[in-house]
């Protein structure tokens, strides 16, 4: 299991979720209860997420096994 995250989200971060997940950045924002353009920008790196959205990218990340920062966790997702 991947360990709490004290640092923010990055652009390829986030990117590297989306893309662990398998998902469209649609798809993502839908998960995520946030825009499609909102996605886009933070993996453009135009804008970071702050707030909820950090700590749900948080969970996300961790029930998905990936870790922060290094990409998946283990070979299959």
């Amino acid at each position: 299991m991947a360990a709490r995250r004290s640092k923010r989200w990055r652009s390829a971060e986030v990117r590297q979720l989306r893309d662990w997940l398998k998902l469209s950045q649609t798809a993502f924002a839908e998960e995520l209860g946030v825009r499609q353009q909102t996605v886009s920008e933070w993996e453009t790196g135009a804008y970071e997420p702050r707030g909820a959205s950090v700590r749900l990218l948080d969970i996300v990340a961790e029930r998905a096994g990936f870790t922060y920062g290094e990409g998946p966790s283990s070979d299959e997702p």
